[in-house]
């Protein structure tokens, strides 16, 4: 698996843990509708909220929740409301953003998250 891949997948596995601890049930995970995926989708309350998660080593070039480009949010916007429609869900629902932030030497990380980070049109 290509090194990119795996720090993706390691920044999924951090987001969801940090998501559980602040009292979110995770309803799923890397749900895929036509060319849009949504990395997490979870529940507080009775607010649906999807997730995009972001992860990086460092922040030189920017931080990770900047690398959430409108086509993404489009195809995101795609994709939950599908989930909605075939869920039947008629609360809240709300676009959020985990990034992670892994030092250089991969031990340690920063989590972030951004809450109503983008709404897509």
């Amino acid at each position: 698996m290509a090194q990119h891949t795996d720090l993706g997948k390691r920044g999924e596995q951090i987001a969801l843990e940090h998501l559980k601890v602040n009292g979110y049930e995770i309803i799923a995970n890397n749900w895929r509708y036509q060319h849009a995926e949504i990395d997490l989708i979870v529940q507080k309350k009775n607010d649906l909220v999807f997730i995009e998660v972001k992860t990086r080593t460092g922040n030189f070039f920017g931080n990770p929740e900047e690398f959430v480009t409108s086509q993404k949010e489009k195809l995101f916007a795609l994709a939950a409301e599908e989930f909605i429609y075939r869920q039947g869900h008629t609360g809240e629902c709300r676009f959020d953003i985990v990034s992670v932030t892994f030092s250089k030497d991969g031990l340690s990380y920063q989590v972030h998250h951004i809450e109503d980070a983008f709404f897509p049109r």
